[in-house]
């Protein structure tokens, strides 16, 4: 069976790998370690398709150490104390881990002390973020390098070596500058994605001329880095919310365009809720209401078509007032509960006790409900609400909390009621 040409087109040296020149460039660390005849353990993280695994592989054969390829997800424990006998046979061997970030505790408590011991040096491969998604037992043993998508300019050389490769397509096709720019853009970054459009558009061009239609006609959307479960996903959310906290309706658009290429409305919903209160809140408490019926009716149609209901939510709330009064006060709250824990007064409780019947809280007098202090004593000169947005509303509600303000709250009920 043909191997994938992205398969058969694998760097064998440090210098055919595309890019990553701070790794891999004249000066470097991963260059320089093979200089020293030397490599340590280390998780490769970064973007699908820019050669972590390739690297990895590189690395054992200029060093000719023997390695073994495993996959966290799909290896088991057989598999492991396989590897443990032969590294111990061979006196060390390169374990090169895909998803490393997946490996459960069973097979890290297999695997750790050999990477403790050096008979086991492991080069783990990952898309997520190490810092989040590494047991730390596994990150403190290891060094973390992070892989950068490539440049058009690494695209454009990679596909020129497929197009003249012995192994690639050995001189048989051209491509059109347009289409080599198509693919180049399409790629976003991701070697792999690019070579295999490469070779689907050539299996289509029997002429040997590799057009732009072609490509097109096989590339209906670019590669998106951010589909998936990977930290891409939670990036592009992040870019959405900053966007329309911004006040930038264009950027928000766009970004809400590629959130809508996963299907995931509900994320995109709930991030939208979430918006609407944290970032608008009190500036525009109306809008709450309007994006939460956004946010129904997106759920009812579904996509292609919830885009549109959505698209209006953002603009609406790119544009509104913004303001953050609330949610910094709760913030603020959530510091204070989380320090001392102070008695509530005798007076609130479901069941005062101890406390004779005109020293407990009266559900009659409501004349006297805001003149009662209502905070635990030490926590008397507590402000939360220190800053209001300029927007009418929020400066009407800021008149209305400097007037109870001026009023000292008192604890002694039994005088209050007199």
């Amino acid at each position: 069976m043909k191997q994938p040409l992205a398969f058969r087109l694998r760097p064998r040296t440090l210098n055919d790998i595309l890019g990553q020149e701070d790794l891999v460039g004249k000066n470097g660390v991963i260059r320089r370690c093979i200089e020293q005849d030397t490599i340590f353990s280390c998780i490769f993280y970064g973007p699908p398709g820019t050669g972590k695994t390739t690297l990895a592989r590189v690395i054992a054969n200029e060093l000719k150490k023997p390695y073994r390829q495993f996959n966290a997800v799909t290896g088991n424990k057989k598999d492991l104390d396989a590897i443990f006998v032969e590294a111990k046979m061979s006196g060390q061997l390169i374990l090169i881990c895909d998803e490393v970030h997946r490996l459960n505790k069973d097979k890290q408590d297999l695997l750790l002390p050999h990477v403790e011991d050096g008979s086991i040096i492991l080069i783990g491969a990952t898309t997520a973020n190490p810092y989040h998604s590494i047991n730390p037992a596994i990150r403190s043993r290891c060094h973390l390098f992070a892989f950068k998508p490539l440049t058009d300019e690494d695209i454009r050389k990679g596909i020129e070596n497929a197009l003249k490769a012995e192994e690639g397509l050995n001189g048989k096709y051209t491509i059109d500058e347009d289409a080599l720019k198509l693919v180049c853009d399409s790629a976003n970054g991701d070697i792999r994605f690019a070579l295999n459009l490469l070779e689907i558009a050539a299996i289509l061009s029997p002429d040997g001329r590799i057009k732009r239609e072609t490509v097109a006609e096989n590339c209906k959307n670019v590669n998106n880095r951010s589909f998936g479960s990977d930290d891409g996903y939670y990036d592009l959310l992040s870019a959405f919310q900053k966007s329309i906290r911004g006040s930038d309706p264009n950027a928000a658009i766009y970004y809400l365009a590629l959130l809508g290429q996963t299907g995931d409305v509900t994320s995109i919903c709930r991030r939208l809720l979430v918006i609407a209160y944290e970032d608008i809140g009190l500036a525009n408490p109306q809008l709450v209401s309007r994006t939460y019926e956004a946010c129904q009716a997106a759920e009812y149609v579904g996509f292609p078509e919830a885009i549109i209901p959505l698209g209006v939510q953002v603009i609406d709330l790119c544009l509104s007032p913004k303001s953050r009064t609330a949610v910094d006060a709760v913030y603020k709250a959530n510091e204070v509960a989380s320090g001392m824990a102070y008695e509530i007064p005798g007076y609130l409780k479901f069941t005062p006790v101890g406390l004779d019947k005109d020293e407990q809280y009266s559900y009659e007098r409501y004349d006297c409900f805001h003149k009662i202090a209502y905070l635990p004593k030490e926590l008397d000169d507590l402000d939360l609400l220190e800053r209001f947005a300029s927007n009418r509303y929020e400066q009407q509600l800021k008149a209305v909390y400097e007037e109870l303000k001026k009023n000292k709250r008192t604890r002694d009920l039994k005088k209050l009621y007199k």
